[in-house]
């Protein structure tokens, strides 16, 4: 069975990654592992994976709650607030 996608990632409509750097790491002179991209603002930070977490504390601080991965040959979308996943988001 598919878990249920929320609303939120229902016809989605995608902006796409256009800058493949964490600019908070960058200006904190750290690094990361994987990317995200912000669907309310368009800004891409680090995943969870990464040791500063901005993509999540950006959903912390601003409420935005849909990200999209960053990464080349990922499709997937996920929102912060219902803790659900489209993996075929685009």
């Amino acid at each position: 069975m598919m878990p249920k996608i929320c609303p939120d990632l229902q016809n989605l409509s995608i902006k796409p990654t256009l800058h493949h750097e964490c600019d908070a790491c960058i200006a904190m002179g750290s690094t990361w592992v994987h990317l995200r991209t912000c669907q309310t603002c368009g800004i891409t930070l680090c995943c969870d994976s990464s040791k500063n977490k901005h993509a999540t504390h950006h959903y912390h601080e601003t409420g935005h709650a849909v990200f999209i991965s960053a990464e080349p040959n990922e499709h997937w979308a996920y929102c912060y607030e219902h803790d659900s996943l489209n993996p075929n988001a685009f």
